[in-house]
């Protein structure tokens, strides 16, 4: 696997390059979602009176709510085709963004996190297959281009959230990007391309011919990759959620959305590249060595006293991170299969699983400069199970 993946050209289905677009503007909104419920972390705590631990509770409520349907959603994509959900998903998924804010305590809050997670853990697994089939029928890469619309979008949100702090309502704001995403989700949702026809590399005759892809090598090499992602996801999970909180909290910085902004930037501009240099540098060398400027930039961070500087340092974080998950998520569905995403997401949704609460309980006890020490840990251990990992995936290759 440390060469790029290559995809034999088809003829290109009617409508493919709309739905590329289509999807793309999916992952546009959600990135759009998180960022608008990112720079608004502060907001909702202080308006509950919440402390670092229990914003952390209250976050790992989300990834329980996206683990009860992440397993599923490879089923219902099979069944009714990745279109159709990923159609329905969007647009349940940005009605739940205005759930929590109309929350008065920490356990409805935590409630309305987890209706999030489900809709949006559905959502993640479905638009990623619906991507790796207009992936294959384009016959090109667009997988780490489609994770940069999602960026793109948290940069836009961050930007306008943050420039609306302080001078619109925290309600008004939200119930608008509500407004503006679902309608967007309504509209593109009926240009997805159907999975109508059997992708021959979903075929369990693709590994014919291989003695080395026996059902035991493919489960391992499967919680592998999804050990990988959980890792990753950590640490990306990190900069979002808590980047907001590390600049007012202990830098002082006047704007708190800053340090997300510049994380979220850097990996836009990684991924929207991501694509041309996965066909250069391979895909292992993407993952291990984006993962230790992750471990650099997450350094800088940690060891800057001015805001300037931690800026600096996320936004190497998220340039290293930029096609961390984007890569495992496109070989997950080109090397095993059918339901290669749905497994190996809900794996990896563990990093953002146990990050939040990990990081708000170590935060509470010795704060959250030295909590966010654990991202840093994350991705020097992408850097290194990502050999023994893509060396496994090599040997199963198709003979």
């Amino acid at each position: 696997m440390s060469q790029p993946v290559t995809l034999s050209p088809t003829s290109a289905a009617p409508g493919a390059e709309r739905a590329r677009l289509a999807v793309s503007t999916v992952f546009l909104i959600n990135g759009a979602l998180f960022a608008t419920w990112a720079v608004n972390i502060p907001g909702v705590r202080d308006g509950l009176e919440l402390s670092q631990g229990q914003i952390g509770t209250a976050l790992l409520a989300f990834g329980l709510g996206s683990l009860t349907t992440m397993p599923f959603t490879g089923g219902w994509t099979a069944r009714w085709g990745s279109d159709r959900v990923t159609a329905v998903a969007a647009v349940l998924t940005m009605l739940s963004l205005a759930v929590p804010f109309f929350m008065p305590s920490l356990i409805t809050l935590a409630l309305s996190l987890a209706l999030l997670g489900a809709l949006n853990g559905c959502l993640d697994v479905a638009m990623n297959a619906q991507g790796v089939t207009v992936e294959k029928r384009l016959g090109r890469p667009i997988i780490s281009r489609l994770h940069a619309y999602f960026s793109l979008g948290g940069v836009v949100g961050a930007l306008v959230g943050t420039a609306l702090l302080g001078r619109v309502p925290m309600l008004a704001h939200v119930l608008t990007v509500v407004a503006l995403t679902t309608l967007t989700a309504l509209i593109v949702g009926r240009l997805m391309l159907p999975d109508a026809a059997a992708h021959p590399d979903d075929a369990p005759e693709k590994q014919a011919g291989n003695p080395a892809a026996t059902p035991s090598a493919l489960g391992t090499a499967t919680l592998l990759l999804g050990g990988l992602c959980a890792l990753g996801m950590f640490a990306e999970g990190a900069n979002y959620d808590w980047a907001a909180l590390y600049f007012r909290d202990v830098l002082g910085a006047a704007s708190t959305g800053w340090g997300y902004a510049a994380f979220v930037t850097a990996m836009t501009l990684g991924r929207w590249f991501g694509d041309r240099l996965r066909a250069r540098l391979g895909e292992e060398l993407i993952v291990r060595g984006g993962s230790l400027l992750t471990a650099a930039g997450m350094a800088l961070v940690l060891l800057a006293r001015d805001p300037v500087l931690a800026g600096a340092g996320f936004a190497l974080a998220g340039l290293g991170l930029s096609n961390v998950v984007p890569v495992m998520y496109g070989v997950a569905g080109h090397a095993l299969a059918g339901r290669g995403i749905a497994r190996v997401a809900t794996i990896g949704y563990a990093g953002f699983l146990l990050g939040p609460p990990i990081i708000g309980f170590a935060a509470d006890h010795w704060g959250l400069r030295a909590a966010l020490l654990l991202a840093l840990i994350g991705a020097a251990l992408v850097a290194a199970l990502g050999g023994p990992t893509f060396g496994l995936l090599r040997r199963l290759r198709p003979a």
